[in-house]
């Protein structure tokens, strides 16, 4: 019989719509007249998820008893009895009732594909067996019922449910997902945004992963040997002309094609190039490479392909792109392999990309200033004299007569002074004194000999020399005028991309260190302090053998360049690198102080507000206290019972509140400077929430209270943390609106106990949050009989010193929520969990 195809739909978290999307597969294949049932859904009570069950067939659930509880299955033998062409069967993870046939879920569903039936199923991504470790540390949570990876990748088809986590943070938010009792603790816990986000990526590289290995199931199964590059990181080659936006593009497609690829650009400076002759187009090519996402690098070479081929190898590139040469097949011929041809050479396992292109650029380079005319023109010049010289005495031979000697002249002449256009000085000198001769022995009487009869001869010979010399000075004082005209547009260029790496917001330091490491072809540089010689900034990794070079920053510090000797021009350049690095440091310098005056600021303006605050708010009570003191003092009034009663009471409050004035500000001051004396020990949440309601006269009218009976302790400070919950309770009161009731609710996740305190007032923006931990503040409010605006800060402080966090998110439905976490005093199972079975898979976290 045909095995059955097993498809999965794969979620990154529960409520993303696994189980919807497969009822929803099952009315489609229904209605396309497939025989579809439904084996087993669990739909938590979702009404959306439940509607969508009526219509198609169900088959019915077996009961099975365990320890006096009646559980429900799915009926397996009943789904082989009734054989339908597809069997939807949602939880794959799940852990059977004690004492069936089988196990797991994942199981009943082999047994349903080896009978024919294809079967469609759900998964969370923390079900899967590899990714449980992984799942725990971000979430907290463990998971005990898993799936084999081999199960879901020999499925034959699994499909990613996504939903952005802010969407199913709203789901949960509506009431969606879980009911409104578990909204609170899920939105804190289990779907953070962070987890969220972590689980969702989790899943869609995990769906990468087994994508690529279907990739490589396919081509072993086809015989395909060769290799098949997947993940890339592709190095593009930028000669500053307009062929470099096709080159980027090229790249960025390769980069694209994997999972991670990356795109890095290099524009190579070499002694050996040409100016580009369009000084837009490196900086418009730049800009393209940040909108496709890669990063841009100069490096300065005096062997353009090495250069390229060592920053590529350096960056572990896969793949580099160049353009293809502009060079004739002649041209290639008399001067040799390209620059393609010699990283092709040298690339090594790189993959190399020459890119064929409409338009092309001239090679930008950084020529040196020692010299005129380059090794390459001086042979060519030679080739040409060694060529042309005989070349030309075969023709003139051909046409000899005695009126042609003054033609012959000339034509040497026009060969000499095309030499020294070429080769410079050495060639046409050599090119002169060969023509010379030539002209002597095959044109001037008598022939076939070299003797110089007549003084004219010599003359000419003369001038021959003195016309080459002539020449070749012009010639190379133009290629020197033109290499340093080359040499300080390129060293321009070059800081100005030193300058645009700090000003696209790049740290200052490390860009200028890294990019006189990549521009000068360094193994590494180090930023040394000039006093104590310590390391401020280190970029690259330099080798046992390289020279060390060191170029005094100002009096602040010493640049250390490992690797080759460095030219005097490329010198003159470093030093003006050197300046800007003095300058990044003195920036740090000042940034320092200005961080070292705002401390003082801060603080002097608490200062100033601690003075007006306790201007006002301790004059009251001290008042109150000292009119009712000298009322009973007084002996002009004589004073009822009552009254007596009256003005002690008032002073017994304001002593009371100056009481309570005195030391919040005495604990203010022991949080800030860090002396917040805190005894930790095992604690009841409970035992820290009951007082703090007596205390602040709450009963069940005002306050709702959700704290588990098995509830972990809390490592805490019991009296701190009875200080945190009072002040929280009574901000919460304060502000929630009248007939509604403050809710105090308890749980634990990932070894951490947190209690939440929520109402359904106004609540706070999210840009506002923060400062309602700010001492001495109350967002704005001038109600000055509500304190000094300590309590928050306080009860931050008071949570921090004991290891422990408070946070304000959004009620769900409007409001505040203040969410204390603490440590746990000792782990265990979470409260709440069955003994009979396993929850299910959907509502494990």
């Amino acid at each position: 019989m045909k095995r059955g195809r097993l498809r999965v739909l794969l979620g990154a978290a529960p409520g993303v719509g696994k189980t919807f999307a497969m009822l929803e597969e099952g009315h489609r294949l229904q209605q396309q007249g497939v025989d579809v049932v439904v084996a087993i859904v669990e739909t938590h009570g979702r009404t959306a998820t439940a509607a969508l069950v009526d219509g198609l067939e169900v088959v019915p659930r077996r009961q099975v008893g365990h320890r006096g509880v009646e559980l429900d299955e799915m009926d397996t033998q009943a789904v082989l009895a009734r054989h339908p062409d597809v069997a939807l069967v949602d939880e794959l993870a799940h852990t059977n009732a004690p004492g069936d046939d089988r196990e797991k879920r994942w199981h009943d569903v082999e047994v349903l594909l080896d009978a024919g039936i294809d079967v469609v199923s759900t998964v969370n991504i923390q079900h899967i067996e590899s990714l449980n470790d992984v799942v725990q540390q971000i979430t907290g949570v463990p998971q005990r019922e898993t799936v084999p990876d081999a199960v879901l990748r020999g499925a034959d088809q699994i499909e990613v449910i996504d939903l952005a986590p802010e969407a199913l943070r709203d789901r949960l938010s509506g009431g969606l997902v879980y009911p409104a009792a578990r909204i609170d603790a899920a939105l804190s816990n289990y779907f953070r945004l962070g987890n969220l986000t972590a689980l969702r990526e989790l899943a869609l590289l995990w769906l990468a992963d087994e994508v690529d290995s279907a990739l490589k199931r396919y081509r072993r199964e086809h015989g395909i040997d060769h290799k098949w590059e997947a993940r890339e990181r592709v190095v593009v080659a930028l000669t500053g002309g307009p062929e470099g936006e096709t080159l980027l593009r090229r790249g960025a497609r390769i980069a694209a094609r994997s999972s991670g690829g990356e795109l890095l650009a290099v524009h190579v400076i070499s002694q050996d190039g040409l100016r580009d002759a369009q000084p837009g187009a490196l900086a418009a090519q730049r800009a393209l490479v940040d909108t496709l996402g890669g990063t841009y690098h100069q490096v300065i070479g005096e062997d353009v392909p090495r250069a390229l081929v060592d920053f590529a190898k350096a960056s572990n590139a896969t793949q580099l792109v160049i353009g293809v040469s502009r060079r004739s097949r002649l041209a290639a011929a008399v001067t040799g392999p390209g620059i393609g041809q010699t990283v092709i050479r040298e690339s090594g396992d790189i993959d190399v990309h020459i890119v064929t292109h409409g338009a092309a650029g001239s090679r930008f380079t950084l020529p040196g200033l020692g010299g005129s005319l380059s090794p390459k023109r001086r042979i060519m010049g030679a080739l040409v004299a060694l060529v042309g010289g005989p070349l030309l005495t075969w023709l003139l031979v051909q046409f000899r007569s005695d009126e042609s000697i003054t033609s012959d002249v000339l034509s040497y002449q026009l060969l000499v002074v095309v030499v020294a256009l070429v080769g410079g000085i050495w060639p046409a000198l050599f090119a002169a004194l060969l023509s010379g001769l030539t002209l002597d022995y095959y044109f001037v009487q008598p022939l076939y000999t070299v003797t110089v009869g007549d003084p004219l001869h010599l003359l000419a010979l003369l001038l021959y020399i003195v016309i080459a010399v002539l020449v070749s000075v012009v010639v190379d004082q133009a290629a020197r005028r033109s290499r340093s005209a080359r040499r300080s547009a390129a060293e321009s260029e070059l800081l100005a991309t030193v300058a645009g790496s700090v000003l696209r917001g790049q740290d200052a330091l490390q860009a200028l260190v890294t990019r006189t490491r990549e521009a000068f072809s360094l193994t590494g540089v180090r930023l040394l302090d000039a006093s104590s010689h310590t390391v401020l900034t280190t970029d690259g990794e330099p080798a046992a053998d390289d020279r060390v070079t060191t170029m005094p920053v100002g009096d602040r510090a010493v640049l250390e360049l490992h690797g080759p000797d460095l030219a005097a021009s490329e010198r003159r350049l470093l030093s003006v690198i050197t300046t800007q690095i003095d300058q990044a440091l003195e920036h740090n310098a000042l940034a320092e102080t200005a961080d070292v005056v705002g401390s003082l600021a801060e603080a002097d303006r608490m200062r100033s507000a601690l003075l007006a605050a306790v201007g006002h708010d301790l004059r009251r009570p001290l008042t109150a206290a000292t009119a009712a003191v000298s009322g009973l003092r007084s002996t002009e009034v004589a004073w009822t019972a009552a009254d007596r009663e009256e003005l002690l009471a008032t002073a017994s409050e304001s002593l009371e509140s100056l009481a309570v004035l005195v030391t919040n500000l005495l604990d203010v001051s022991r949080v800030e400077a860090g002396v917040l004396a805190v005894s930790l020990q095992p604690t009841d949440v409970a035992e820290a929430v009951l007082p703090a309601l007596d205390e602040l006269d709450l009963g069940p009218g005002d306050v709702e209270l959700d704290l588990p009976s098995g509830l972990p302790a809390a490592l805490a400070d019991q009296v701190l943390l009875e200080r945190v919950v009072v002040n929280l309770l009574s901000n919460a009161v304060r502000y929630a609106p009248e007939g509604s009731r403050v809710r105090v609710a308890g749980s634990a996740f990932g070894g951490r106990v947190e209690i939440r305190v929520s109402d359904q007032g106004p609540g706070i923006p999210a840009d506002r949050r923060a400062d309602v931990f700010v001492p001495f503040q109350r967002l704005g409010d001038t109600d000055n009989s509500t304190g000094l605006g300590l309590g928050l800060a306080l009860s931050k402080g008071f949570v921090e010193g004991m290891g422990g966090t408070l946070e304000a998110e959004d009620t769900p439905g409007g409001g505040l929520t203040m969410i204390v976490a603490l440590p746990a005093a000792e782990l265990g199972c979470e409260p709440g969990a069955r003994d009979a079975k396993p929850a299910p898979t959907e509502e494990t976290p």
